[in-house]
């Protein structure tokens, strides 16, 4: 029962984070959503900032999960867009809130593990030196995340996604650039 008054209160919440801003959300809405008491809220989560870094870590978790591995950044380029695009008013809303680092934080986890991902399969037999690895991963990590942040400042225009696209593919050239250099 406590799983599914959790999944519950999670759901509520989305929906009315997809219907208005973060900041006029509270407790009281959420519970007279999902009808439960205030107390049973509380018994799951601290506060509604708890709740949104519960429902991101989630998220991210399941996006890098989907992708062990990766040969290529497009098919997850995809799955993000799919899954941004699923809730986008719920993510404008908590990206224009006071608790926009709750987002950004889990963010740029998620592009590192990308970033990694595909450097540890594209490149696995490849001899590269560790410090240029590092450094490449680290800059390709910040790339994608400055870009996936300015997507979103900008409305999430669908425009966006195939710029994306091209800045993956600059990503695999910067990777390739640095497979033989020592």
């Amino acid at each position: 029962m406590a799983n599914f008054t959790k999944q519950a209160i999670k759901i509520s919440f989305v929906k009315l984070l997809n219907e208005k801003a973060f900041n006029k959300i509270s407790v009281r809405d959420i519970v007279e959503d999902c009808g439960i008491n205030r107390n049973s809220f509380y018994y799951h989560f601290r506060d509604i900032p708890a709740l949104v870094e519960e429902i991101i870590m989630e998220e991210t978790n399941s996006l890098i999960e989907k992708y062990p591995t990766l040969d290529s950044l497009d098919d997850f380029v995809d799955e993000f867009y799919k899954v941004c695009m699923e809730n986008k008013k719920a993510l404008l809303h908590i990206f224009r809130s006071v608790n926009r680092d709750i987002y950004e934080e889990h963010a740029m986890r998620l592009c590192g593990e990308v970033v990694k991902k595909y450097s540890d399969t594209a490149f696995k037999n490849i001899d590269m030196d560790e410090n240029r690895k590092r450094i490449c991963m680290e800059a390709n990590k910040c790339m994608l995340f400055g870009f996936c942040i300015d997507w979103i400042s900008n409305d999430l225009k669908d425009e966006y996604i195939s710029d994306l696209h091209v800045i993956c593919e600059m990503l695999h050239d910067l990777f390739d650039q640095q497979k033989n250099k020592k």
